[in-house]
């Protein structure tokens, strides 16, 4: 009769499941082995991903960074090379006795009068 006990065994429930009573049948009982190392296979793979993810928000800032040291290494090229020209240029306008300008020269504008065109002709 003890044999008949044992190989009838007891359904497994929704309310077994979420307490968790199903962990202790026999049956799971001989693959603890087997869960624990899914565990930790899972655990190092959360670990990875997390490490993965800092260093992909790493990378971006790296970007950001290269990216706006390019655009400071631009900007002072071009000033530099500026600065180079008008250099020379004052060489040269030493050499011919001239002086550079204290202001900007003044914008003249002339406007042509048409009824004034018509008069001279």
């Amino acid at each position: 009769m003890a044999k008949l006990n044992r190989n009838k065994q007891k359904k497994l429930t929704f309310m077994d499941i979420i307490k968790g009573n199903f962990l202790n049948r026999d049956e799971v009982k001989a693959h603890y082995k087997y869960f624990v190392f899914i565990f930790g296979l899972l655990m190092v793979m959360i670990y990875s991903n997390h490490l993965v993810d800092k260093k992909i928000k790493l990378v971006n800032i790296l970007k950001e960074e290269t990216e706006e040291y390019k655009s400071r290494n631009a900007y002072a090229q071009s000033r530099l090379i500026k600065i180079r020209m008008e250099s020379e240029l004052g060489k040269e306008m030493v050499q011919d006795s001239l002086v550079s300008l204290e202001s900007h020269p003044m914008k003249l504008l002339i406007k042509v009068d048409s009824t004034n065109d018509k008069a001279t002709q």
